[in-house]
């Protein structure tokens, strides 16, 4: 376990909800703690001054928009290494997405973006309403020293490492894209396949600036299955490449490898680096609905973690940090007399979260998964409270 006694910014509010870890990254921010002399008074707790819910009358009823707490909902919990947000917000909420409705904000913290490991909240009451704070720390000074902690020490709000290579290279096509993108037509060396250091011939290649680009497989046709209109073609990243020579047929290089290249992969430009980690989650709208239509790696069974296709993109207000539930729908039964097939309401199954965004389509992480969730289940935007 790390040494948490020195003093940290503070976390506060959440409207951001997420520490900035990819630009802290290449900024290499650090924050600095100087301890004061022997001689310095105490440090002044800036907690909020609230009765801990154990010691007050249960709370008067709250309208269905105000955040709901969970009846086994800890007093006091130490955030742990490998917490993130969703987890934390879990273990206070019914509904994690309504975090910024509870958590309380200090006007004197510098930067209120960050929650550690080791960071203790403490669950209040102040007029009615739930609230979690963040308890004071007692800091023992030895020597006078200076004690750094980078900035992406601080929890995520969902794993990272379950979209991080995806969010980067995950893309959608459109009929048009492919039917004009330049393709690889053979291989310099007598092969099937090559791979990273190899040199590729490509057709249609234009005569311009452009030297980059990304090598993708065409994998599967996304359609809508409820009106059944074409959103696009998933774009399987293959790898990156660079224009050697242009002409007809050009020649190019593979600069880097994810999969072995075939002939007929399209080449495309590359789109701007898409990673972030500030991800505010929020509910989208109720009337916001669509299909799963699709699972990266393929998979029938869709559990926690996983990644999937949303039939619903930014042309249907979806945006990046929507939260929707999912529903199993298209469930039958056979009854035992008629020997008709019924069919049966839909049941909640999770919550996906929206981390990438396309034209037509989004991404989504699976960040609750009650029951097992399926291809062409429905999602939707959660109601207020409920």
């Amino acid at each position: 376990m790390p040494d948490y006694t020195g003093s940290r910014t503070l976390p506060g509010i959440a409207a951001v909800a997420l520490s900035c870890l990819a630009a802290c990254a290449q900024t290499g921010e650090r924050r600095e703690y100087v301890p004061p002399p022997a001689s310095a008074a105490p440090a002044v707790s800036t907690a909020p001054t609230a009765t801990p819910m154990a010691e007050q009358a249960p709370p008067v009823a709250r309208p269905r928009d105000v955040a709901q707490v969970r009846e086994d909902a800890p007093l006091r919990y130490v955030v742990q290494p490998g917490d993130t947000l969703w987890d934390v917000s879990k273990r206070f909420l019914l509904e994690p997405w309504q975090w910024p409705e509870i958590w309380y904000v200090n006007d004197q913290v510098a930067n209120p973006h960050l929650i550690y490991p080791g960071d203790v909240l403490t669950l209040i009451w102040r007029d009615g309403r739930p609230m979690v704070a963040r308890e004071a720390l007692d800091v023992e000074y030895l020597s006078p020293r200076v004690r750094e902690l980078p900035l992406e020490a601080a929890i995520p709000t969902i794993p990272l490492e379950a979209i991080r290579d995806f969010l980067r290279r995950a893309r959608v096509v459109s009929a048009e894209d492919l039917r004009t993108a330049p393709y690889v037509l053979g291989f310099a060396d007598p092969r099937l396949v090559v791979g990273a250091g190899s040199e590729v011939y490509v057709r249609n290649m234009p005569a311009d600036e452009t030297y980059q680009y990304d090598a993708v497989r065409i994998g599967e046709r996304y359609v809508d299955p409820d009106s059944g209109e074409f959103l696009g073609w998933e774009a399987i990243p293959v790898a990156d490449m660079e224009v050697r020579r242009y002409g007809e047929p050009a020649t190019a290089m593979v600069a880097r490898s994810y999969r072995e290249t075939r002939a007929g992969d399209r080449l495309l430009e590359p789109e701007p680096d898409a990673f972030t980690a500030n991800f505010y989650p929020r509910p989208a709208d109720a009337g916001l609905a669509g299909r799963i239509i699709s699972v990266f790696d393929g998979v029938s069974q869709i559990g926690q973690y996983q990644v999937v296709t949303l039939s619903r993109g930014a042309v249907d207000g979806v945006e990046v940090g929507h939260v929707l539930n999912v529903f199993q729908s298209g469930r039958r039964t056979r009854d035992p007399y008629s020997g008709v097939h019924v069919p049966l309401p839909e049941v909640f199954a999770g919550t996906v979260m929206v981390f990438k965004l396309e034209e037509r389509v989004s991404f989504a992480l699976v960040v609750d998964a009650e029951r097992e969730i399926h291809l062409y289940d429905r999602v939707r935007g959660p109601q207020a409270g409920g």
